[in-house]
């Protein structure tokens, strides 16, 4: 049986949570925080979540991870046959990836666990959570999906770090990152609606308050 390992805050982890539940592939989450013990770090060379256990080994990054279910496992399909469509979806799940969430997770320290990030790192989040906003009104298709008329890799991407984002730039910045995308907020809500994202939603609720605990005790 597949193996997921990491923990339900992380919403990398729940990207491939959310693939494996849409593939409805049989799977075990296994609790992994990662970090760089050898025992870690045998799992997952740079100590990150999440990682993939399957019959061969460990397969790290959730780019690949997603990419390896699409080719290995059967269930519907989360990337498109064709190579200009694929290379779209995969194109969109990227852009979303590094001018989207990553400039957001920036920000976490702050608007989710209490810690001051330094004003710089903030100004440097917003402009480029704008830039990431408005490239992916130029890009997304929200026909109704974020590529076009099927749910994707990219959908995945885009629910687990827009919601994210979106809660950044509401709380540092005061802003509605989506206001001028209206497809995209309501798809994003219908989303979050699914039976997956609402199971998955449940889970990370339940781990939430160990987890800031262990954050806490860190400090």
């Amino acid at each position: 049986m597949l193996k997921l390992y990491g923990f339900c805050v992380s919403n990398y982890y729940n990207m491939v949570k959310h693939a494996l539940l849409e593939k409805g592939l049989p799977f075990e989450e296994v609790p992994f925080y990662a970090g760089q013990s050898p025992e870690a770090l045998a799992i997952s060379p740079r100590g990150k979540i999440p990682v993939l256990g399957v019959e061969q080994g460990f397969i790290n990054e959730t780019s690949v991870i997603l990419q390896y279910l699409e080719d290995s496992q059967s269930g519907p399909s989360l990337l498109p046959k064709t190579p200009f469509e694929r290379a779209q979806v995969l194109a969109l799940a990227k852009e979303i990836e590094l001018y989207i969430e990553l400039p957001a997770r920036a920000c976490f320290a702050e608007a989710f666990f209490g810690m001051q990030v330094p004003e710089a790192i903030k100004e440097k989040a917003k402009t480029e959570l704008l830039l990431g906003i408005a490239s992916l009104g130029r890009h997304g298709k929200f026909a109704p999906y974020v590529a076009g008329v099927t749910l994707s890799v990219a959908d995945l991407y885009f629910l687990y770090s827009l919601n994210p984002a979106c809660a950044v730039a509401k709380k540092l910045f005061d802003l509605d990152l989506l206001a001028e995308l209206p497809m995209a907020k309501a798809l994003l809500e219908q989303l979050d609606q699914t039976p997956h994202a609402k199971r998955i939603a449940a889970d990370r609720d339940a781990a939430m308050p160990a987890f800031l605990e262990m954050i806490a005790a860190k400090k």
